[in-house]
């Protein structure tokens, strides 16, 4: 009983609300309502994953196997929100969320034996330390915990970019050159890799994220985003 009054007072204190329409959670909700849980933009690349959009994107850039991204990203609409919510609000809780729901879709069309570890696209530490944690990784945390794969931080990112949003396809990857090194202590050797990162736009920094990964002897290398868009 006193548990009960503990959490009615702190429910009062802190309430629980919908991170996209802001009404009242109830205790099986965790950060999203049902009804904005039910409508969230949800692509179907895991029905083409080998042929698609986002394939067509990241040809000629890097050897990857499949392409996929949990939503549609739309400029002003729910995925963007939502990913505004995990880069600026302190919600690294949506972003394991989404990775749950994610890897349940995954898993119920028979990908949860297809890798060997995930791989989350690193933040420089300066970035993370602002920010408390990397959205990318807790969203590679909720994709473990479904699809039993283990998340290893096998990347280290070595060099601070500036902002990629007005450059150029070819910009964006040379900007990307040098950036990302494998982790000393890496254990990608003839592993599949699960590489996974929030958003993907033109894929300059997933490419060259699994271009190392590649390099460094992993067997090959998919790529999964919160969401994508043109």
């Amino acid at each position: 009983m006193r548990l009960f009054f503990v959490k009615d007072f702190l429910d009062l204190v802190f309430p629980r609300n919908c991170l996209l329409c802001g009404t009242s959670l109830h205790d099986h909700e965790k950060n999203l309502c049902v009804i904005c849980k039910g409508t969230l933009p949800v692509t179907s690349y895991h029905l083409r994953p080998i042929d698609n959009d986002l394939c067509e994107k990241v040809k000629g850039l890097s050897t990857v196997g499949m392409v996929m991204a949990y939503l549609k990203f739309t400029k002003g609409g729910r995925s963007q929100k939502l990913l505004h919510q995990l880069k600026y609000r302190n919600k690294p809780q949506l972003a394991q969320e989404l990775g749950y729901l994610y890897g349940k879709t995954l898993s119920d069309h028979g990908f949860e034996k297809n890798w060997d570890v995930i791989v989350p696209v690193p933040l420089h530490p300066l970035k993370q330390s602002r920010r408390g944690y990397n959205q990318s990784e807790q969203f590679g945390i909720g994709l473990s915990k479904e699809l039993s794969v283990k998340l290893e931080n096998e990347l280290i990112r070595g060099k601070f970019t500036e902002t990629q949003t007005q450059k150029s396809r070819l910009e964006r990857m040379n900007n990307m050159d040098g950036v990302f090194q494998i982790s000393p202590h890496n254990s990608i050797t003839d592993k599949s890799i699960l590489l996974v990162d929030d958003v993907m736009t033109t894929g300059a920094t997933l490419c060259a994220c699994a271009n190392v990964l590649l390099a460094s002897g992993a067997k090959n290398v998919d790529l999964v985003t919160i969401a994508a868009g043109g």
